[in-house]
């Protein structure tokens, strides 16, 4: 999954602007999307700053999820005591069906893939895909930021999944896997870290191949269900 993409990362802090930039849900150029994956900056940052990989006791694993999709499937650890309420919302969206029929529909090779809205399911709306989002508890819900947390030290490396946003506090139902370790370098820490995948590389590596029109797959890879076992203490 690590491709010499580094050459398009300057190009990407000008363009991924994926879930409107702010608190605005408004699309960004072609209607893409909306989440704001926002690149890294020098200079003050506070809670924004990019979270640097340290020697720490790893996350403790709460839930398993084995991801099912039509270009195969991707097993997620979950990270349910760092992230309480984005994992609870996970789960329960998953267990009710929401993300079957789903599509990935924001791909950047080599960076994210990004999946959530059930706009996606309809063909019809692509114009707003990444506009949308739902979650279990009736509308948005706060980020769980802490740069103390097991999750936090290991950085949105490959194969880490966190939530995407539209600003501060705007979780739902969208998220994001990482395809590659530039992307730890170009993200802040604003984006709530829930798991990463433990299998399924290569299902990651088809859903990353497809052609694209911008940063919307031509024919993106469909969720088809989603399985969660808790893991026992």
């Amino acid at each position: 999954m690590n491709r010499p993409y580094q050459h398009l990362y300057l190009l990407l802090a000008f363009i991924l602007v994926a879930c409107g930039g702010g608190t605005s849900e408004t699309p960004s150029a072609g209607g893409i999307d909306t989440t704001t994956l926002a690149p890294g900056a020098s200079g003050a940052m506070g809670s924004g700053d990019s979270v640097q990989v340290a020697d720490t006791a790893g996350p403790v694993v709460t839930h398993v999820a084995t991801i099912a999709t039509d270009s195969g499937e991707v097993v997620i650890e979950l990270f349910g005591k760092d992230a309480p309420k984005a994992v609870n919302n996970f789960v329960g969206l998953a267990k009710k069906g929401f993300y079957d029929g789903i599509a990935f529909h924001r791909v950047v090779p080599g960076f994210v893939a990004q999946a959530g809205d059930p706009q996606s399911k309809d063909e019809s709306k692509r114009e707003f895909w990444g506009q949308g989002g739902e979650s279990i508890y009736g509308g948005t819900f706060d980020d769980e930021l802490d740069a103390a947390k097991p999750s936090a030290k290991l950085g949105y490396a490959t194969g880490m999944v966190a939530m995407a946003n539209s600003g501060p506090n705007t979780n739902s139902s969208q998220f994001f896997i990482v395809l590659g370790d530039g992307a730890a370098a170009q993200l802040q820490y604003l984006y709530t870290i829930i798991g990463r995948v433990r299998d399924g590389q290569e299902s990651l590596m088809r859903i990353e191949s497809t052609g694209y029109q911008g940063e919307m797959p031509r024919t993106p890879a469909r969720i088809t269900g989603i399985k969660v076992k808790e893991v026992s203490a």
